[in-house]
């Protein structure tokens, strides 16, 4: 014991000396007549609290009413690590900018060299080869159409688990667990063209969140050693994030092979043909796995191994599940602390969907050609993600050269993080950041004129903007509209008598509720 602690010291005095060598090596540089913005001292704790603090919010507030919406924060390191807290300024980076804005830190990387994933990649030929195919394969309007049947089978996943919670307890607990599994099937669908729900699915569900635990905890880790030094020190962890990438692999692979074979006997098609109640096994369209076995990588020359088409079905699966599961949580919250805005939104369903064909009888299901017909419904769903936002700060960017920003000079390699929570409340931009007030959404001409990824003008970026916005977006927008919707069509939902609901937040993979929705819901009389 007293050995491991000696080396922790030791470690900790020649992390700070190379602090002190790089500060002096950096004040020599040929940026030492620039302006830089301004920031902390680089030896305080800050940059230490910034990186292992769940909570840093708060921390970085406080550095924004000190130093203005552009921090500088050095960690020991050469490179200034920049945290942008304004909308303008977020504008002029990553839209007017954003070639130079659109890189990844060098130190930004798998834990696995053998791995790639899109959201990682450097700005360049992969990122542009894995980015396009995601685009124009998997989430383009088209595409998205053919996975209509896949929506309403999770959709009935989540309503029948709604259900059978509902009779088991008498009120619903852990709504988020719901969620989560719904659209993990739905993902699952998406990605690998396999119907998989059940113990089944949960095993892999506990499979990958456990993968991605384990592997953000041991990025931390050696976050400060040199490259190699981390596996040695924490060794017990390298193995246990080993141990489950295997176990990722054993999942995983099986049901790649199985896509190998279905696409060898001609068993996908391009979503002409609905699919049958026996075909429970292969999906009608080709799914996300398909795709990944065409692509050839544009330097070497050669097909993806199967290491990376696992690393990037697990960012798939990751990425759109938990985001949008939270954000669903998020926004039903809201939906259940303020019964007279959940009244209003089940009013419009109501409308729309009794307007429809009057030939075709009740319909038990809000489709997704009447969500496009309900701009209040698209007004709770942006207020959701501006109020809670599910990441409150972007994947960090990196600029490929020098460039100015604001009258500060924004040395090149420098890491430029984005504050997502702090410009979706900026008072200057919004009426009352911190109300829940879908109406302010419906003062434009019509609820699609809102530019959600700031093409035009940054007002709030739940999914980023630039060249680095998630590809997705539309996808999860889709998602949650038709979501919220059926949800508030099938049910009302009430709180649990005595316990009001609580938004304080807590950072897990995302920004989640600290104490998890729990409600009774109750079936509509429409049902």
């Amino acid at each position: 014991m007293e050995s491991w602690l000696m080396i922790i010291i030791t470690l900790c005095i020649s992390f700070f000396l190379k602090s002190i060598f790089n500060l002096l090596t950096f004040s020599k540089s040929n940026h030492k007549n620039k302006k830089l913005p301004p920031g902390p001292f680089p030896f305080s704790a800050i940059g230490c609290l910034l990186w292992f603090n769940a909570d840093i919010q708060l921390i970085l507030r406080d550095l924004k009413t000190k130093y203005g919406p552009l921090i500088n924060l050095r960690i020991g390191s050469l490179r200034p690590s920049i945290f942008v807290a304004s909308h303008s300024l977020a504008y002029q980076a990553l839209v007017q900018h954003s070639a130079v804005f659109s890189d990844r830190p060098k130190d930004m990387q798998t834990v696995n060299s053998q791995r790639v994933n899109i959201s990682f990649s450097p700005y360049g030929p992969l990122w542009r080869l894995l980015r396009r195919n995601l685009t124009s394969e998997i989430v383009q309007p088209s595409r998205v159409k053919c996975y209509s049947n896949a929506r309403s089978w999770a959709l009935s996943i989540l309503i029948q688990r709604l259900l059978h919670a509902q009779s088991d307890s008498g009120q619903v607990a852990r709504l988020i667990d719901h969620f989560q599994h719904a659209m993990f099937c739905l993902l699952l669908l998406m990605c690998f063209g396999e119907k998989i729900e059940g113990v089944r699915a949960k095993q892999i569900e506990d499979t990958q969140r456990r993968w991605l635990l384990s592997n953000s905890r041991f990025k931390k880790l050696i976050k400060f050693f040199p490259r190699g030094l981390g596996k040695i020190i924490f060794k017990n962890r390298w193995e246990e994030l080993v141990q489950l990438q295997q176990e990722q692999e054993g999942i995983f692979i099986p049901l790649i092979q199985a896509r190998m074979t279905a696409k060898s006997s001609e068993k996908i098609s391009d979503g002409s043909n609905q699919e049958t109640e026996d075909e429970a096994k292969v999906a009608p369209v080709a799914c996300y796995v398909d795709t990944l076995l065409n692509l050839e990588l544009p330097e070497e020359k050669k097909k993806l191994n199967l290491g990376q088409i696992i690393s990037l079905c697990s960012e798939f699966l990751n990425a759109a599940t938990d985001t949008t599961s939270t954000s669903l949580q998020w926004i039903m919250a809201n939906l259940v602390k303020y019964p007279s805005i959940q009244e209003k939104l089940y009013q419009e369903i109501c409308e729309v969907v009794n307007t429809g064909n009057p030939n075709e009888g009740k319909t038990n299901i809000v489709k997704e050609e009447d969500v496009q017909k309900m701009p209040y419904l698209k007004a709770v769903i942006l207020e959701g993600l501006r109020r809670h936002p599910p990441v409150h700060l972007l994947l960090p960017h990196a600029v490929t050269e020098e460039v100015e920003l604001n009258g500060y000079a924004i040395p090149k390699d420098s890491t430029i993080n984005f504050m997502v929570a702090d410009i979706g409340l900026d008072p200057e931009v919004w009426e009352n950041p911190l109300d829940f007030k879908p109406d302010r959404f419906l003062d434009h001409d019509t609820t699609e004129a809102f530019d959600i990824i700031g093409s035009r003008d940054i007002k709030m970026m739940p999914f980023g903007a630039g060249r680095r916005v998630c590809p997705g977006y539309g996808l999860a927008m889709l998602h949650l509209e038709y979501f919220v919707a059926n949800l508030i069509w099938h049910f009302e939902w009430k709180g649990v008598d005595g316990d009001d609901v609580g938004l304080s937040e807590l950072q897990e993979l995302t920004v989640v509720m600290k104490n998890p929705l729990r409600a009774r819901v109750l079936p509509r009389v429409n049902q």
